[in-house]
């Protein structure tokens, strides 16, 4: 059974930081690209951070280049965004997404966590 378990969210102020986790079981973690989208409310889902299979590439969003990085560890099945500098206009909820390297057309999603902005 795949999942795709997010954690770490909370009630942080401008400015602050937080450390978002994903947990993966189900499938081969080293096969997937891994990637961080958002939603904040009454917007669409938006794409935020990859991290290549092997790690080796990242690539972010313009709106949280230099604050947001993404990392993983194979070993560990999982994948953090490290998020720092919080704005409140980063209110949303986060969500993790696994994309197959050999296989665009498999994906699966994580339930996501909340991370709320405000003082």
């Amino acid at each position: 059974q795949v999942q795709l378990v997010e954690s770490g969210g909370g009630l942080v102020q401008p400015g602050g930081s937080l450390r978002l986790s994903c947990a993966a079981s189900g499938f081969t973690f080293s096969r997937y690209i891994m990637r961080w989208y958002r939603q904040a409310p009454g917007k669409e889902r938006e794409w935020v951070a990859t991290i290549t299979n092997t790690g080796g590439n990242t690539n972010y969003a313009g709106s949280v280049k230099g604050r947001f990085t993404i990392s993983r560890d194979n070993g560990k099945s999982t994948v953090t965004l490290q998020i720092n500098g919080l704005k409140a206009e980063d209110t949303a909820v986060y969500y993790c997404n696994a994309l197959d390297a050999a296989n665009n057309n498999r994906k699966y999603w994580g339930q996501g966590t909340q991370v709320t902005v405000s003082s």
